[in-house]
């Protein structure tokens, strides 16, 4: 098995025993059962652009305003219109990471609007707000705290209660987007 935590971050990587490195997570594509209502939720609620559409494929490939991807979300009209049961085999959630914490608030209260809310955590290095896209998929809404304060959470998973006035007061007007990686 792989080892989970590597505590050596100039350790050199060797392909045969390390595997590949990966930069980051490039896109996903989800299968929904309604595309226009899908396109419709991710380009009003989450303010992404519609970049292209494959018909034949009954696709739409959507961007986040402001990146610099090609797409950040595919969405194809399923086949198969069965639901998945919650904790079977498969893609829990994704996460999309917000700069601030008066936007994570922002998307909260855009999330009780659209009746898609469902729950937040503080979870040490992160705080997250979930919701329910029209297809009942799970996504996570996520700040990532300055690395200065990951304190004791760097190598630790939590899900704790998320207290997201005290966190505006803490920490107001940080963005972390775009913060320095960590020695």
């Amino acid at each position: 098995m792989a080892q989970l935590i590597n505590d050596s971050a100039n350790q050199h990587i060797n392909p045969q025993q390390n595997g590949f490195h990966p930069q980051r997570l490039n896109h996903a594509v989800l299968y929904v059962a309604d595309l226009e209502k899908s396109v419709d939720f991710y380009s009003r609620v989450m303010n992404m652009e519609v970049v292209a559409t494959a018909p034949r494929m009954s696709a739409a490939f959507l961007r986040i305003k402001g990146s610099r991807n090609h797409h950040d979300l595919g969405l194809m009209r399923s086949p198969n219109q069965t639901r998945k049961t919650p904790g079977s085999v498969g893609l829990y959630h994704l996460a999309w990471q917000v700069a601030t914490l008066e936007e994570l608030k922002l998307a909260k209260d855009v999330l009780l609007s659209e009746k898609s809310y469902y729950g937040e955590a503080n979870h040490g290095a992160t705080l997250s707000i979930y919701g329910y896209d029209p297809n009942g998929i799970d996504f996570e809404i996520m700040w990532m705290l300055p690395y200065s304060d990951w304190g004791t959470y760097t190598n630790r998973a939590v899900v704790e209660h998320l207290n997201l006035d005290e966190a505006l007061k803490k920490w107001p007007d940080t963005n972390t987007f775009e913060y320095p990686q960590r020695d």
